[in-house]
Formats: structure tokens, sequence, C-alpha cells
């Protein structure tokens, strides 16, 4: 019984997740200013990272949550860039 909400939970994360990746994916290509489209890309890697985590659990391979660190970490120094850009018009000094 416990496994079966465990499954249904997942499967509803998986549903939710992808809703938000379409609603983040949106934002992307309709933002009026680049500030809302890079909050759009940071939403879009933050569900994929999820999606990801919830595949891994779902399948019980590490690979996955693997795969999820490496995008956590890009997304991150990502955005980093993207916002010292937008705020200085460079990105190394």
């Amino acid at each position: 019984m416990s496994m079966l909400i465990l499954a249904l939970a997942i499967t509803m994360a998986q549903i939710i997740l992808g809703l938000a990746m379409g609603c983040a994916a949106f934002r992307v290509l309709r933002g009026p200013r680049a500030q809302d489209r890079v909050l759009g890309l940071d939403a879009l890697y933050l569900a994929g990272m999820l999606l990801l985590l919830t595949y891994g659990i779902q399948t019980g391979r590490t690979l996955f949550f693997e795969a999820a660190l490496v995008i956590a970490l890009l997304g991150f120094a990502g955005t980093v860039a993207l916002a010292k850009f937008l705020m200085r018009g460079e990105v190394i000094e």
C-alpha cells in the first residue's frame, strides 16, 4: 500500500514539474524583459533538475542523481553569469 502511494506521489510530482517546465519555457520565450527571461531559465533548469531527481527515485538508479547535481551546478553558474552581465554589461572584469 505504501509503495502504491509513493508511486502515485512521484507520478503526480512529475506531471506538475512538467507543467512548471512548460510555464517556465513560456516565460523564457515571451518574457518582456531580459530579467524575466533569466528568471524563467532559472526556473526551467530547476524544474528539470527536480524532474531528474523524481525519475531517479522512481527507477532507483543513481545516475540521475549525479546528472541532477551537474545541472544544478551549471545552472547556478549560468544564472550568476547572466545576472552579472545584466547588471554590469560584462561577465569577466
